[in-house]
């Protein structure tokens, strides 16, 4: 993400900015039909509609440099275009919350606390406005150290994001709710052909396993690579080249930044990124961490903590290499995270971040004393120790 505005309190991000910096440029090669004698013309429009029909609606052409190659072997001239592709900024926009405060104050609470701290059940007598009935909840051990930890921090949430959000609208970087709807916002539709590379993943777990000697590195060298689903499974992929490279894979188009290179797997198979022989400076780890909701809905698997343990973290990083992982708002996660994954990686924690999320006008996503959903999530940094040699006895 980049950083739009630095306050002491913390900083001011943006999605897109930070990945339309990352030189989504192409070379495409153009061979004019026309004769020897006649002047060359290329219709920047046919390209436009071949570039944004060819990644669907998640990205767009919007500007083509060309250069003139010399004559080739029948007489005609060639042409290179550099093709610059950005995301939709429409797909980036949260113009309202996913849950309005209005709908969140409806519920008013009266607190009646015991003693927390010989473990005895919360109960919180909740009234909903035009109803006369009362209904008790009981809280459990966790719940309640969740509100506790929000209070312990909400202060900082609140004036901290305060002092961005001001600074984001001088700069014009937010905008209010008048200014917005003064602006006719037609409304977006979503793009229909999803991305297949979860699927593919999940495919690859069920082939035979491949010697470990096979699992090369498959490096991309041209600008427009086709390739099969089975060329990518269990092997990294590599774009060492300046400019991004396009992968044409079951009918779909991908683009592959410069100096980048990806595994398309899960942690069930990292034994091409090990065997590679690369460390990394930077390693950041978003856990699919089990909670009830995943499990009801079955959305995506999740992994227990003896399984996050296990991924390889020493092996992969680089000497003070930066470690960032992100935990959700369970308290159990997050003494999970610091009192066993990072010591069994050796990893000694610097820093403990919140990420706030806001929209397009400043509001939280969610009301910030919402008992179900915050408006924040956690990243806990750390750096890998460096290993000191035992004394000589």
């Amino acid at each position: 993400m980049s950083v739009v505005h630095q306050l002491s309190p913390g900083w001011l991000l943006d999605h897109l900015s930070f990945i339309n910096k990352i030189n989504y440029q192409v070379h495409q090669h153009h061979k004019p039909c026309a004769s020897k004698n006649e002047p060359t013309s290329v219709h920047r429009d046919s390209l436009h509609m071949d570039s944004v029909s060819s990644f669907g609606s998640f990205a767009t052409f919007i500007a083509s440099d060309s250069t003139v190659k010399p004559e080739n072997a029948v007489g005609r001239n060639s042409e290179m275009f550099l093709q610059k592709y950005v995301f939709r900024s429409e797909l980036f926009a949260v113009t309202v919350p996913y849950i309005t405060s209005s709908v969140h104050k409806e519920c008013q609470q009266s607190n009646e606390k015991k003693d927390l701290t010989n473990g005895v059940k919360t109960e919180i007598s909740i009234s909903t406005l035009g109803k006369k009935r009362k209904r008790c909840v009981v809280f459990n051990q966790g719940e309640l150290d969740a509100m506790e930890y929000h209070t312990k921090i909400r202060e900082l949430i609140l004036d901290g994001s305060a002092q961005l959000i001001q600074e984001g609208f001088k700069s014009g970087f937010l905008h209010s709710l008048s200014e917005k709807r003064d602006k006719c916002i037609e409304p977006i539709t979503l793009p229909l052909d999803a991305c297949n590379l979860s699927g593919l993943c999940e495919m690859a777990k069920h082939l035979p396993s491949l010697n470990e000697k096979e699992l090369l590195t498959l490096q991309l060298v041209e600008d427009d690579v086709s390739v099969t689903e089975q060329d990518l499974f269990s092997r990294v992929v590599e774009n060492n080249s300046s400019f991004t490279k396009r992968i044409t894979l079951m009918g779909q188009k991908y683009l592959l930044p410069p100096k980048s290179s990806f595994l398309l797997s899960d942690i069930s198979c990292m034994h091409p990124l090990l065997n590679s022989g690369k460390t990394y400076d930077v390693i950041v780890i978003d856990p699919p961490w089990q909670n009830k909701s995943v499990k009801r809905s079955k959305r995506y698997s999740y992994l227990s903590p003896l399984q996050i343990k296990q991924i390889p973290i020493p092996k992969l990083a680089a000497p003070n290499c930066l470690v960032i992982t992100w935990v959700t708002n369970r308290q159990k996660h997050l003494r999970f995270v610091k009192e066993e994954l990072y010591p069994s990686w050796s990893v000694e924690i610097v820093a403990e971040w919140h990420w706030v999320k806001i929209t397009n006008s400043g509001e939280f996503v969610f009301p910030l004393d919402s008992p179900h959903k915050k408006p924040y999530e956690c990243l806990i940094l750390g750096r890998i120790r460096e290993k000191t040699a035992l004394p000589l006895r």
